[in-house]
């Protein structure tokens, strides 16, 4: 079955595994410690590997999930980092007669029509839920949701929800601190305003990252390199820069494509409005490609982020300047 969000929070307790997977990853640890608690799994139950060990531990793994528990009450397997390759082995875990475990497949970014989507997404009692990094729209609804109805704020100023909304989305479990974060900061007066958010998202990069996504789009060689250098300095994760680079060209693709700029803070609009003029369609696009390509080498070749990260944002940069010079003839 294909499931949403919605389906996950009534049909877990009904099937027997469910494949969790995007290129969310704080979402997808969110909905992986939704179903431990909302199954009410002890830690005595609970079963958890990396899929590095599967071949190594296969029989922990069956042995785990095809006993009743000592302790009583539902047992669950976790495995985490599963990948097309590993299909075969947990298709064969989760149809197992046996079986007395509720199996939680935890994955990045996967093909469709490979072979794990294939088997969660195709079953009566197995389900697919993906995990995509919010958008501008989905965002928002977030950040309304966990700042009013949950923190009891009373308003947030359109400069404020314009600045977080450029900022945030790449990683849901970054993004729920950062509110949990400005809801503390400003629970005497109720109001989220612009000056509330500067204050409390220095600690992400805030300024460096403007600086560095919208300097890139724009073709602003020495200042995305300097952004990005001051990033890195401030051990700001490579892997969450690629994924705001990924909802970065997304927003850039929409605004080309269907010509409606989003609303921007003032600060970076004008850049952003240079790269719209300058990027055509089909390259945005190739850049989305590389984007994914690059997270998945940053996760399983073992090369440095930073490396990775630096190289590819310098010929990006480069790229965005010669289309700038292109522009003007």
């Amino acid at each position: 079955m294909k499931w949403k969000e919605t389906d996950f929070n009534g049909g877990i307790e009904k099937i027997r595994a469910v494949l969790i997977y995007g290129p969310d990853a704080g979402q997808v640890d969110e909905l992986c410690d939704r179903a431990v608690q909302k199954l009410e799994i002890d830690r005595d139950n609970l079963f958890a590997l990396d899929s590095d060990e599967l071949r190594e531990k296969q029989d922990a793994l069956f042995a785990e999930s095809c006993s009743p528990s000592m302790f009583g009450g539902r047992k669950m397997v976790i495995i985490s980092n599963a990948g097309d390759s590993d299909a075969s082995l947990i298709t064969d875990l989760v149809t197992h007669s046996g079986l007395c475990a509720t199996v939680i497949v935890a994955a990045g970014d996967l093909r469709a029509g490979g072979g794990l989507r294939s088997f969660f997404e195709s079953g009566d009692d197995v389900a697919a839920l993906p995990c995509y990094t919010d958008d501008a729209r989905t965002l928002a609804a977030l950040i309304r949701r966990e700042l009013s109805a949950e923190a009891g704020i009373q308003q947030i100023t359109p400069d404020a929800m314009a600045y977080m909304t450029s900022h945030l989305g790449g990683d849901r479990g970054i993004t729920r601190g950062f509110l949990a974060k400005i809801a503390l900061y400003v629970d005497d007066k109720k109001i989220v305003e612009l000056d509330d958010v500067e204050k409390c998202l220095p600690d992400t990069g805030a300024a460096n990252t403007d600086d560095y996504l919208y300097s890139l789009t724009a073709g602003h060689i020495q200042q995305t390199m300097v952004a990005l250098d001051r990033l890195l300095y401030d051990n700001v994760d490579a892997n969450m820069l690629v994924r705001m680079l990924n909802i970065h060209f997304k927003r850039l693709l929409t605004a080309v494509v269907d010509g409606q700029l989003p609303r921007l803070f003032w600060k970076v609009a004008e850049k952003f409005n240079q790269a719209v003029k300058i990027w055509p369609e089909k390259e945005i696009v190739a850049v989305l490609r590389r984007l994914n390509e690059l997270e998945q080498q940053i996760r399983t070749t073992g090369m440095p982020g930073e490396v990775l990260l630096r190289d590819f944002s310098l010929k990006l940069a480069m790229r965005a300047a010669k289309l700038a010079v292109k522009s003007r003839k």
